[in-house]
Order: C-alpha cells, then structure tokens, then sequence
C-alpha cells in the first residue's frame, strides 16, 4: 500500500510539473532584427503621396505579439502626453532627420506615466512587439505595454 501511495504521489507531482508552464522571457534583439522588411511606395489618395507599406519578413513576424527587449535612443515626440519613439540611431541621424529608414524606429507605448525622457537618453525598455503595415498615422513598429529596463 505504501509504494502506491508513493507511486501516487510522485505521479501527481509529474503530471503537476508538466501542466505548469513558465512564462516566456523576453527575448533580445538588436536594431539588425528589425531589419527583416522589405518597403513598397504605394499612392494614397487619401495624404496625395506615395507612401512606404512594408513586407515583413520571417525574422520579425516570428516576433509579433512577442516580448521583446530593445536598446536605442529616446526621441519624445509629446512629452505632456508620454509619447516617444525609440530610435535606432541618436537624433541627429535618425528616420525623421536623418537618413534612416522606418525601420529604424519604435513608437513606445508605456504601461504607465514614467519619468520624461531628454532627447537621445540612451535607455533599453521591454514590451510587446506589434506590427502596423497599414495605419500610416503610426510607425510600423510599436512596442505596447512597454516598461523601463534598468
């Protein structure tokens, strides 16, 4: 009687083990990553100008709604309202001035109010990678539920 009971026992404790799961870690990429896009001009009659609406490639579909974890340069684009967008290169050189492509940049989207950031803080955050190939009001990559990494 007492071996089944161990038996029982230890059975219970496997099938528990296998039943739980760990909750995937962030995984960490660089500005290369996001690279894995291909850009079309298409019109818009809507704006009266070509736009660039991107091909994602495998490497970064793999990523979407994805935890991720990135490093780049802070560039607030309204900081009353906590909006920022995270650049692969500083200010100076970046999509909007510079001569980066779209897919050098992410628009952050904060869990919560943080601290303001200057322009070109060099700081590493962790979200949810989202995809936009067709709202052109945002950038192609968004990063949701975003938290500060320290």
């Amino acid at each position: 009687m007492k071996n089944l009971t161990t038996r029982f026992i230890l059975g219970f404790f496997a099938l528990s083990l296998l039943s739980f799961t760990y909750a995937d870690e962030p995984t960490k990429i660089t500005w290369e990553t996001l690279r894995d896009v291909t850009f079309k001009k298409k019109w818009s009659a809507e704006e009266s100008m070509f736009i660039l609406y991107p091909t994602f490639g495998q490497k970064v579909n793999n990523l979407k709604d994805k935890e991720i974890i990135l490093t780049g340069y802070m560039i607030p684009v309204d900081v009353d309202a906590n909006v920022y967008v995270l650049s692969a290169n500083p200010y100076s050189s970046c999509f909007f001035c510079g001569g980066a492509g779209p897919e050098s940049v992410v628009q952050i989207k904060f869990k919560k109010s943080t601290k303001r950031f200057n322009t070109d803080d060099r700081v590493t955050v962790k979200g949810t990678l989202k995809l936009n190939a067709d709202d052109i009001n945002e950038l192609n990559y968004i990063l949701v539920n975003t938290d500060l990494v320290l």
